[in-house]
């Protein structure tokens, strides 16, 4: 006979577990994943928990402010360049940076004559480091002219508007950008029913992963687990205290040894009979017909 340790909370797992992620494709910025297996339902209740972590909850790092030389405000236009200051801060916010360290970075730009800019026209410190070089950024028309910029980086976890920014992070002379600090481009999610044993209702999901480089969709798969484990772990330690009391005070009174009294009052206690008792009245009757003999 085997018993339950002490203080450990038993947890019966009645629905079967899903076989282990299969990575089925994976190059460059994509990555597919394969879980086979899953309970009925569960192909859903995972794949749509896994996509919104993926595109809500990872962390990454973007443009957060730009100085532009000569630019006041962002509906401003240039001399000598071809596009206005608006599209020049769209084509900055697709820059995509990995970010060694926890601080903001500063990163600078300066260029001269007639060109095509290009992201990897930056100068970044040692903690940052430019996944998009090719991007285009400008194109200068005149030989004389000096572009010169300067644009601040940060770490962050999703979309954050311009408008929500705190004005004092802000400095003098810099125009806020809407950060996009998610570093998944598209997720998407596709669940088949599969045959598990004798049952054709088990759940096979495939999730589609794309980044923008600055990390793997393997470390992206393993960042949005790992986000998800984390939050179930603190939902359940409150509650998992209150169980395992419960369950030690139960399994306890189930265990106590039966004491001496209880065992002699049991054994006084009058058992069943099949036979009917008899009542006073036929008992007083036999006991007239011996006394007439």
């Amino acid at each position: 006979m085997s018993f339950i340790p002490d203080n450990q909370l038993v947890i019966l797992h009645m629905i079967p577990l899903p076989q282990p992620t299969k990575v089925v494709e994976s190059k460059q910025n994509l990555g597919v994943f394969v879980i086979e297996g899953l309970y009925p339902g569960y192909g859903i209740t995972i794949g749509n928990s896994l996509r919104r972590v993926l595109l809500s909850s990872l962390e990454g790092a973007a443009i957060t402010q730009v100085k532009i030389k000569g630019v006041d405000h962002e509906f401003s236009t240039l001399p000598g360049v071809l596009e206005d200051v608006i599209m020049i801060l769209l084509n900055l916010k697709q820059m995509r940076f990995r970010m060694y360290g926890e601080e903001p970075q500063t990163a600078s730009l300066k260029v001269k004559g007639e060109r095509e800019v290009k992201a990897s026209d930056f100068k970044l410190p040692p903690s940052l480091e430019l996944a998009n070089g090719d991007l285009t950024i400008a194109h200068t028309t005149d030989k004389s002219i000096e572009l010169e910029m300067e644009i601040q980086v940060e770490r962050g976890i999703g979309y954050v508007p311009a408008g929500d920014r705190k004005k004092e992070k802000q400095e003098i002379g810099s125009i806020a950008l809407d950060a996009i600090f998610t570093p998944m481009k598209r997720v998407s999610s596709k669940v088949e029913n599969m045959r598990v044993g004798d049952r054709t209702d088990f759940n096979r999901l495939t999730l589609e992963i794309e980044t923008d480089g600055t990390i793997t969709p393997e470390e992206a798969f393993y960042q949005a687990t790992d986000v998800l484990l984390k939050q179930f772990e603190v939902v359940m330690s409150g509650v998992k205290e209150i169980a395992e009391a419960r369950l030690d005070s139960s399994r306890q009174a189930k265990m106590a040894p039966v004491s001496e009294e209880e065992k002699d009052e049991g054994e006084k206690s009058p058992k069943k009979s099949g036979k009917k008792a008899k009542t006073p009245r036929q008992t007083k009757g036999k006991k007239a017909a011996k006394s007439k003999e």
